[in-house]
């Protein structure tokens, strides 16, 4: 396989993983805090990180940026798919959300050929719906009941919102490196949410802002890993892996809230393994083709 292709699919697992943790988190801290104050406090702390690291020249570079407007619009489209999707799961189950979440990495793929002009072979169409059929497996959807609602209708929104801003991602980062577009994004959360957090603010006690802020640090590492694993591998390479998350979902639930999957997780599981199997082999299978 192309170096730079499996070290991004090495780096987009991880930042699943990491963005996993990130939910655990949240799940949490929206108990008893709006999430337009769990976002702000998480930017700030990114936007912080941004700048140890970078310092003035990582903010100059920043209103220089030709991603600038891009950038602008993909955080209005993640903002929205967070609100809806932390909305919805006030109501929804875990394998009812999870299900309807689940229709970005299609939509990704779908939208990274008129977008992004990537050409998608059979092999990673197969394993786009080897991943969903896994997360269906797994999450029982039908077992569940699903009827068509608001809550529904949000986690499906927020699924189109994530899927168009991970296209979105994959054009500016070739075009920007990976700690400018952290800085804008943080940036840009910072003055989408300050304003209801402002209106909305719960006074947090020191392990909420404890946990807040680890977020930030957790969620800060996840966009890097996830920014160069886009700059390194096509979108519609690294799109299946989203699946991955689902498992680090069920092992984080099991280990905070002991929750135990039941059999049907297992096998969804394997098939979302087995997704992420077959675009490592079609992408070695075509490197062998161009080198022989």
């Amino acid at each position: 396989m192309n170096p730079s292709v499996l070290s991004g699919i090495l780096l987009t697992i991880f930042s699943y993983f990491l963005f996993s943790l990130q939910d655990a988190a949240v799940k949490w801290l929206v108990v008893g805090l709006p999430v337009f104050q769990i976002l702000f406090v998480r930017s700030i702390t990114i936007f912080a990180l941004c700048l140890v690291v970078g310092r003035s020249a990582v903010v100059r570079k920043s209103i220089a940026s030709p991603v600038l407007k891009p950038m602008f619009i993909r955080n209005l489209l993640l903002l929205a798919a967070w609100l809806s999707y932390y909305t919805a799961a006030r109501d929804l189950g875990l394998a009812e959300l999870t299900t309807l979440y689940y229709a970005s990495p299609i939509l990704i793929t779908i939208l990274a050929v008129p977008i992004l002009k990537e050409h998608v072979p059979p092999l990673r169409w197969i394993a786009v719906v080897v991943g969903f059929a896994g997360v269906m497996v797994a999450c029982d959807p039908l077992g569940a009941g699903m009827t068509l609602n608001t809550p529904v209708l949000l986690a499906l929104q927020a699924a189109v919102f994530w899927a168009i801003g991970t296209v979105l991602l994959r054009k500016t980062a070739l075009m920007e490196v990976t700690l400018v577009q952290m800085t804008l994004s943080s940036g840009f959360f910072i003055l989408f949410t300050c304003v209801p957090m402002a209106i909305y603010w719960v006074q947090p006690t020191l392990l909420d802002l404890g946990l807040m802020a680890g977020t930030g640090i957790i969620a800060g590492i996840a966009q890097y890993a996830l920014f160069e694993g886009m700059r390194r591998a096509p979108v519609s390479v690294l799109a299946p892996f989203e699946y991955s998350s689902l498992v680090w979902a069920f092992l984080l639930g099991f280990a905070i809230w002991g929750d135990i999957p039941g059999a049907q997780v297992f096998a969804g599981a394997a098939l979302i393994i087995s997704a992420g199997m077959i675009i490592i082999a079609g992408e070695r299978f075509s490197r062998r083709l161009r080198d022989s």
